[in-house]
């Protein structure tokens, strides 16, 4: 059995690189950060094809990314602590199986995350809202600097069994304020 992989799949950081991930080790481990709320992204990809000799040269621009996920630079925590709200938007297309937006949230110096709900999404090429609520323990979040991991994943038929293939992600910096 072969897991499903897509040859454009990419990671995206805070600080906008994108690295490829081609490897089954990459699906592995994503398989694994599903379970702990993690995120991966597909890149813009422009192409262009060669012109003529003898035909003018038009510009425009690349077309946006048929799939995406943002992450909203505000989260809420509810005043006790132990209620959590995240939020932003996704797009995707082209899915044969369930789609999810999972998402996690941590905060420094602590390296534990935690998940945050997760949103049944609808693939149809158009942009939607996510927006997962989720209990934390008591005092691991407060208001203040948070670290946010989104994650795009559809759980797609191989040979009867539901296998995870990651669409998108993105981890970034946000601001938890009491709500």
């Amino acid at each position: 059995m072969s897991v499903p992989t897509s040859t454009s799949t990419s990671t995206a950081t805070a600080t906008g690189s994108v690295r490829p991930v081609r490897s089954v080790l990459a699906g592995a481990a994503a398989c694994g950060a599903l379970l702990l709320g993690a995120v991966v992204a597909a890149p813009s990809v422009a192409s262009a094809a060669p012109e003529p000799p003898a035909a003018p040269v038009a510009s425009a621009a690349p077309a946006a990314s048929p799939v995406s996920v943002t992450v909203d630079p505000v989260g809420l925590i509810a005043p006790d602590g132990r209620r959590v709200t995240l939020s932003g938007t996704y797009r995707c297309t082209d899915a044969s199986g369930p789609v999810l937006v999972g998402s996690s949230v941590r905060q420094e110096p602590a390296v534990t995350r935690y998940g945050v709900g997760g949103t049944r999404a609808q693939c149809d090429g158009r942009t939607h809202r996510w927006e997962n609520t989720g209990s934390v323990p008591s005092d691991a979040l407060k208001a203040g600097a948070a670290d946010v991991e989104v994650t795009l994943v559809e759980l797609r038929p191989v040979g009867g069994l539901p296998l995870p293939l990651f669409h998108a992600s993105l981890r970034q910096d946000i601001t938890l304020d009491r709500g």
